[in-house]
């Protein structure tokens, strides 16, 4: 299901650079960090220790494992946010498999500070990711990114990526920020 939903991605590279089909590099690389995979030098050994389990199971025609400098190049070519619409699809499939199992999806919202990302020189708030994730099975549906320099917070932000998930029939819940009476109306 995700392989197909990658293969959905437009690929930016040159011809002739597509060695490796960007499906199955993005895919390999997904469950090498699954596997706990923290650099691109450990999802090049994860690659290339399962390389002929990985070529059988998801029809990868490669001859040999790619390295660790072009797996880093295409990764951090692609275009983030054709990622996080792929991502998010594949959430959607998620959702509606978990709806089939006839129990209340529980929806939460919570953001974080990222840690560093103040701007003193030109005097910006640090930036904030926003996460939407079902509770019932741990599946995260979406990230929202959250500037320093917008004047916003989460509150405006959560109701976007209620929007714009599409999903009814559950219960949301957020922390105390979220419990404004203007809100609840």
């Amino acid at each position: 299901m995700l392989q197909t939903i990658f293969q959905q991605i437009p690929d930016h590279r040159r011809g002739q650079g597509r060695k490796f089909d960007l499906a199955n590099l993005l895919l390999f690389s997904v469950l090498a960090i699954m596997s706990g995979c923290d650099s691109y030098r450990k999802i090049h050994i994860f690659i290339k220790t399962h390389l002929k389990k990985l070529k059988k199971t998801f029809g990868a025609t490669w001859k040999k494992a790619p390295g660790y400098t072009t797996i880093r190049k295409i990764i951090q070519g692609m275009n983030g946010e054709e990622l996080e619409k792929a991502f998010r699809k594949y959430s959607k499939m998620l959702i509606l498999l978990e709806q089939k199992k006839n129990e209340v999806l529980r929806i939460g919202f919570d953001g974080k500070v990222l840690r560093g990302s103040f701007d003193h020189f030109h005097d910006e708030k640090a930036v904030q990711i926003l996460s939407a994730f079902v509770t019932n099975s741990e599946i995260i549906l979406a990230h929202k990114e959250i500037k320093g320099g917008e004047k916003t917070n989460e509150i405006p932000k959560v109701q976007e990526l209620i929007q714009e998930l599409g999903v009814t029939g559950c219960v949301f819940t957020g922390d105390a920020m979220h419990c404004q009476k203007k809100l609840l109306k």
